[in-house]
This record gives C-alpha cells, structure tokens and sequence, in this order.
C-alpha cells in the first residue's frame, strides 16, 4: 500500500498527542495497511499496539515491515476483519484511516475497492466498533477527506462519541482542505478547531515540520 504525505501527517499528529501514553496502555490500529501508524506511535510511546488489516497483501506487508524494524515486540499485527475479530478487552487509543471513497466511482481491482470505497468497514460501523471497544477515558483519532466532515458530525450525534479536536489540512495557504484530522473520546467538550498546512512559501511549513522532523530524514 502506498505511504502517503497525509497518512505520515496523520501518524505524526496521533503520536505527539500520545507522547505520555506509557506502560500497560494499549492501542488498536484499525486497517494497518502498510503498518505505518502502529510504527510511528510505537516509535514514540511505550504503549502495546495491535494492528488489524482486511487485505492479506497489505498484511503481508505490514507484517513484514514490523519485523524489520525496531518496534516489533511492541507492535501486533493480525489478519482479520475487524467487525468479526474477537476482542479480548477494551483500548486506550483506537487510531484508523479508513475507506475514503465511499459512493465514489470503483475501479476494476477488489482489494483497492476494498480498500479505499467502504466496501468493508463503513464510517458507521467503525464509530460503533470504537464506541464498543474504547476504554471510558479514551481517545480516538481518524483521517478523512475533508469531504465527509459532515457526515461524521451527523454520525457523532446519534453515537456516544464525541469530537474533541479538529484539524483540516490543507496543501497550501491557497488550498482548501482537502483532509481533516479528528480527535475525540466519550467526553463532551468544546470542540478545538486548527488547520495545518503542508507547504508554505514554497517549503514545508513549520507545523508540518515540527510533527514529521522525526520520520523524514531531510527535515
């Protein structure tokens, strides 16, 4: 699966966020792809992370990716669906980059539709998964396309959930969102909203740089 700059976005802002999470907490990664969350946040933290992917290509990736660095006793990846899978316990963080194109034209190979049109983990199921299987004072976090920012905030009202942070993130200064990064946990709060932007004048912007300093080389 390809690594993209908004998923590397994505993994930054979720581990700066959980970089007291220590010993004896747990994450669960839903829909690993290559691996790449679970690796960033393990890089981070101490916590204990448990990945689950769909696709067995992206499993096989992903499996080989966390044996091959250094976090692989701290990262678990299992080949399930996570609507099926059967959970022994409940976690302080549930991270996910799901599905993006849901009721947007499908290509010809099952795996991509599979992995990037809903066709097996929608956004209400996967609120529902989080619900059910959150701690009472955990986080969530999620990547979207900007897009369906208002589907979630409808899905939120009539879930137990809600969103305590949101990001959009934006190209540049003369783009508009394009993804938006959601934070949120069983507690009501007021809802913080910021917007990061990849390049500035040209260069990668100083927020960006800030969060990714630590997985690109050339920063």
């Amino acid at each position: 699966m390809k690594v993209t700059t908004d998923s590397c976005l994505f993994g930054a802002w979720v581990a700066d966020h959980l970089t007291n999470l220590d010993d004896g907490k747990s994450v669960l990664d839903i829909g690993s792809g290559s691996g790449l969350l679970s690796l960033m946040i393990a890089q981070q933290t101490r916590a204990s992370v448990e990945s689950i992917e769909i696709q067995k290509t992206d499993y096989l990736q992903s499996l080989n990716n966390i044996a091959n660095s250094p976090f692989a006793s701290q990262v678990t990846i299992y080949h399930a669906d996570a609507l099926r899978f059967p959970y022994d316990k409940k976690y302080d963080v549930i991270i996910s980059n799901p599905p993006f194109y849901e009721n947007d034209l499908k290509g010809l190979v099952e795996g991509k539709n599979i992995a990037h049109h809903d066709e097996g983990l929608k956004l209400p199921e996967l609120l529902q998964l989080i619900a059910r299987q959150l701690t009472p004072g955990g986080n969530f976090y999620l990547l979207l396309p900007y897009k369906r920012l208002t589907e979630l905030l409808q899905l939120i009202t009539t879930s137990s959930l809600f969103i305590n942070e949101m990001v959009t993130v934006h190209q540049t200064e003369n783009h508009d969102a394009f993804r938006v990064l959601i934070s949120g946990s069983f507690n009501a709060t007021t809802t913080a909203e910021n917007k990061i932007k990849i390049k500035e004048a040209g260069t990668y912007s100083q927020a960006f740089t800030r969060l990714l300093r630590d997985y690109y080389l050339y920063l």
